[in-house]
């Protein structure tokens, strides 16, 4: 017998993933089991628990200290609940269902006892645990999804929504739709030679903030060349192996994001400034200033439930081979 395998790696933890935001989803999906009644049969179960979401905001019960997305279906009566457009996510081990559900009440209006955040906040605040964060990611993107995919793309007419919320068919046409999933890149070039990895900041950052480059995956194209051409657009620095490492579910309404390192083969920096404001290469001593909040330019990597955090942090915590 060989003393390795195909699955046995050399890096900081055996499964990067795991340690993301919006990755704590255990819910059981069962999703060759979606019947077209299957939202009406779960709202019928005495333990059943929904998530409510307010123009693309999670609906959050406020009572002093204590924050709790989950409603029962009897207290969703005054956000005005869309019980037609609610989605089935899974069960929970105890075979509570779970659902989702979206609501006419204004995100804007002042009710003390609610709160309304969106994904950024829920993540960078922990302001719910992390398997309810992986749950909302997936309610997030189906949410808005089905919001969005109201109308057919042929004919016009209104479309249904059917399997629980994972499919919506024309009433007129019969033209089937499901839901989509936009895939990222995202991606921390390495001079190896250098011992250097290569950031940038964009115009939308929160001021001092430098992360990784990405940018979406297009039709006909690999990961590995959608990397490759991202950090070339983006910084002008060529690549040539490129590696795989964790990807995260990204609510912002329904992203993949790809996580990898690129291997630079090229090291002179021509930044696209109509992306980013500033890109360069940091040291590793930089790198762990940046995660200590010691620089000495006030400068600072993502929050740690970032796949762009994971990708530094374990850049710097590679074992040597």
């Amino acid at each position: 017998m060989p003393n390795h395998s195909i699955f046995d790696v050399l890096q900081p933890h055996p499964e990067a993933s795991a340690m993301v935001a919006f990755a704590g989803n255990k819910l059981d999906r069962q999703s060759e089991n979606r019947l077209d009644d299957c939202v009406e049969t779960a709202l019928k179960h005495e333990g059943v628990h929904l998530f409510a979401f307010a123009g693309g905001k999670l609906v959050l019960k406020h009572e002093e200290q204590l924050l709790d997305p989950l409603f029962a279906p009897y207290e969703l009566n005054e956000l005005l609940p869309d019980f037609d457009n609610a989605v089935l996510l899974g069960f929970e081990e105890t075979g509570e269902p779970r659902l989702a559900v979206p609501v006419g009440i204004d995100p804007e209006a002042s009710a003390d006892h609610l709160k309304f955040a969106d994904g950024r906040s829920l993540m960078r605040e922990a302001l719910i645990s992390e398997d309810l964060l992986g749950e909302f990611a997936q309610a997030s993107g189906l949410i808005s999804w089905n919001l969005s995919c109201r109308f057919c793309g042929k004919c016009g007419a209104p479309t249904a929504s059917e399997a629980g919320g994972y499919r919506r068919k024309c009433t007129a046409c019969n033209a089937l739709y499901f839901p989509r999933t936009d895939p990222v890149v995202i991606m921390l070039a390495i001079d190896v030679a250098g011992d250097r990895c290569l950031m940038g900041r964009s115009p939308h950052f929160t001021p001092g903030m430098y992360s990784c480059l990405a940018g979406f995956v297009e039709p006909g194209e690999t990961i590995e060349n959608a990397v490759r051409r991202e950090t070339f657009e983006e910084a002008g620095i060529e690549t040539g192996a490129i590696r795989y490492h964790a990807s995260q579910p990204w609510p912002m309404p329904h992203s993949l994001m790809i996580g990898c390192y690129a291997e630079a083969v090229s090291l002179d920096v021509n930044a696209d400034t109509t992306e980013l404001e500033d890109c360069r290469w940091f040291t590793r001593v930089e790198v762990e200033a940046m995660i200590e909040s010691t620089h000495p330019d006030e400068i600072f990597v993502p929050v740690g439930g970032a796949v762009a955090f994971r990708l530094i942090r374990d850049w710097l915590d590679w074992p040597e081979a």
